[in-house]
Formats: C-alpha cells, sequence, structure tokens
C-alpha cells in the first residue's frame, strides 16, 4: 500500500469536514446510561473484541490532547503499516485549551465509533490529558453492546481502567497513532490484535537492552524473582493514582500490575506509589511489573533518592514477583498489554506470558 500524500491543513479540514458529515449524531443523547446498581459496578464477565483482518477500517479519535495535520500523517501511515483503513472523528481536529475539543465533542466521537458497524477499532491519536474528564459522561452500555478493540496509552489509561470497571471489556495499552511504530512495536500488535494465540509469549525488545548501557531506566532489573499469573492491570501510574478512591479505579487483586510513567521526578512516583498502596493495596497483587520510566531521573543539582531506590522503597517490602524495565511506556519500542487477560509473569524468563487469546 503506498505512502499518503502530505497532508495540508486544506486537506485536513476537508477530511475533517468529511467525517463531521458522516458522524453518528445520535451517540450524544445516550450518554445517560449506567451499567452499575446502586451506585457501584456491576460485576459482568470479561467481554473480548473482534480481531482486526487486513482492509479493516479504524476510527481516529483524540479524547485527550488535541491533534494536528503532522499527527494525522502519522496516524494514517501507521494504519497503512499495518493493512487497515483510517476513519477520522467528527470533532478530530478541534482545540479547546489543551484538549482535543469539549468534554462533549469527545464522547461525541467515541460513542460514534463505537456504534459505527464499518468501524472494528478505535485508536487514540495521542494521550496528553482530559480523558478522566469523560469517564461519568461515557455510556458504558452503549460500549459493553458494541465491543471493539480500543487502544492507546498514557492518559488514555483512564478508558481503560473504567470500561474494565463498567463495560467489563478487554481494551489495549499500547501505542498511540501519532507516533512512529518500530518494528517491534507492530510485530507485536499484528500478533496481538490480527493473528491472536492460545499462548503468546512477549519477549523484551533487544533494542531496549541495547539502550541500558546508556541508559539505566531501560535496564531488565529483578527486584524478586519469581513466577505468577494474574489479571493484567494497571497503566500509566499518573492516570491510576488519579483514579484511585473512585468507582474507575484499578482492582489490584490477584492481578499482575503494570505501572509506567515520563517526566516525573522521583518524589513525586514515591507520592504516587504511596497513594496506591495506602488506597488499593499492591499486597493485594499477584506481581508487580514495571516498565520504563523515561525522564524520571531527578535533577543534578537536587537532593533526591534515585528512581531505582524509590521504586524499591515500595516493592522490596511486598515479597511478590516483580521487576523493572519492561518493554513499555513511553518509549519507541512497546509491546501492547490487554487489561483484563490472564497471563503469566517469569522474572527468570524476563517475559510475559498471554494465557488465552485478547481477542475473537
Amino acid at each position: 500500500m503506498s505512502d499518503p500524500a502530505p497532508l495540508s491543513r486544506r486537506r485536513f479540514g476537508a477530511l475533517l469536514a468529511g467525517a463531521a458529515v458522516a458522524a453518528a449524531q445520535p451517540a450524544t443523547a445516550l450518554a445517560g446510561a449506567r451499567t452499575t446498581r446502586g451506585g457501584k459496578a456491576m460485576k459482568q464477565h470479561l467481554l473480548k473484541p473482534t480481531r482486526l483482518h487486513s482492509g479493516d477500517l479504524v476510527g481516529i479519535v483524540a479524547p485527550a490532547g488535541p491533534s494536528n495535520p503532522a499527527a494525522l500523517e502519522q496516524a494514517v501511515q501507521n494504519l497503512q503499516a499495518l493493512g487497515l483503513r483510517a476513519k477520522l472523528g467528527a470533532h478530530l481536529g478541534e482545540v479547546y485549551g489543551n484538549y482535543g475539543g469539549s468534554v462533549e465533542h469527545r464522547v461525541a466521537d467515541l460513542h460514534a465509533m463505537f456504534l459505527d458497524p464499518e468501524v472494528k477499532a478505535v485508536w487514540a491519536i495521542r494521550g496528553g490529558s482530559g480523558c478522566i474528564a469523560l469517564l461519568s459522561h461515557l455510556n458504558y452500555k452503549l460500549i459493553r453492546s458494541n465491543p471493539k478493540i480500543l487502544l492507546g496509552f498514557s492518559d488514555v489509561t483512564a478508558l481503560h481502567l473504567a470500561l474494565q470497571r463498567r463495560a467489563g471489556l478487554v481494551s489495549f495499552h499500547g501505542p498511540v497513532l501519532s507516533t512512529p511504530f518500530s518494528d517491534y512495536t507492530r510485530n507485536h500488535l499484528q500478533n496481538l490484535l490480527m493473528a491472536p494465540q492460545a499462548h503468546y509469549t512477549i519477549p523484551m525488545a533487544q533494542e531496549n537492552r541495547a539502550r541500558a548501557v546508556a541508559a539505566p531506566q531501560y535496564a531488565l532489573r529483578t527486584v524478586h524473582a519469581g513466577q505468577a499469573s494474574g489479571r493484567l492491570m494497571g497503566g500509566n501510574l499518573s492516570m491510576v493514582a488519579a483514579l484511585a478512591g473512585t468507582p474507575y479505579a484499578a482492582d489490584f487483586r490477584q492481578a499482575i500490575v503494570f505501572l509506567e510513567d515520563v517526566s516525573e521526578e522521583p518524589y513525586r512516583i514515591d507520592r504516587m506509589m504511596t497513594q496506591l498502596q495506602l488506597s488499593e493495596g499492591f499486597e493485594h497483587a499477584a506481581a508487580m511489573m514495571l516498565g520504563v520510566f523515561e525522564k524520571c531521573a531527578p535533577p543534578a543539582d537536587e537532593v533526591s533518592l534515585s528512581l531505582e531506590q524509590t521504586l524499591d522503597q515500595h516493592l522490596l517490602p511486598l515479597k511478590l514477583p516483580s521487576a523493572t524495565g519492561y518493554s513499555f511506556g513511553h518509549i519507541r519500542d512497546q509491546f501492547t498489554l490487554p487489561l483484563g487477560l490472564q497471563a503469566r509473569f517469569d522474572t527468570e524468563q524476563q517475559s510475559l506470558t498471554l494465557l488465552e487469546p485478547a481477542v475473537l
């Protein structure tokens, strides 16, 4: 498939105008439904979306920060490299402060993509901030009735955790569309979403092992050796901590908890980890799998614990299988994690094995 022509601002506007005409507007009127009883989330069986096939249509949305022509061009290239086609959210080009449109418009785009029978996956073009504001406005009954792949990471963690608690839908902590995909990233996306296996072992990226020579945050480091099985649960540390104590909080019980973050000093990481320990309790988890915490070293002119010392303060007392430096996070070479899926974490093999297909 040939590369798309460069997107001028005029062409970008034309694409957005076309998307606006095709949008499913009735979705906004359905935003009041809840899968709750007595104000609490009801327990539902885990629902898996359908796998992707070559030629499938993917809805591009901006539930957090705003998009731009360069990001859209990269998004289309990424989808074409996977053999997929793009459909733009009706409000994808909007800018409202540092958000990709108002809450109402971002919710409308999500609902419209889930309602559209031709759209087979919904993919965030970027992270940023703002997804948390959408959670109380989403129609979880609509989403559960139209299960589809939802992809993204960073701020999109808020959507993943909410869908776990309120819709019981497997969603995917993986790359956003606005950044180029490495071969490692693309291969794992294809294996997970297009060619599912009964058991799929994810090895760590050799590129990240090489980076660890100069950047210690990329080094695979075992804190407590061991093997554990459980549901995959977690995401971006800042968002997981922000949702603690809310109806959308992560459930760590018997879970392989995975966490990552970017551009946070060690004292802030310590505070967020402590908040989660006090509210959710890591001791109830099956294992702790931490990714690459990029740009999280303390400033050179400040007295501070290192990132490693900070993480160890929380991991060492747990006596659970735990490790840091796994190949996910705000990094180029990252694997995709299906939230809610059963997996096995092995510190000796330095691998993660999915124990069931993530898609149907």
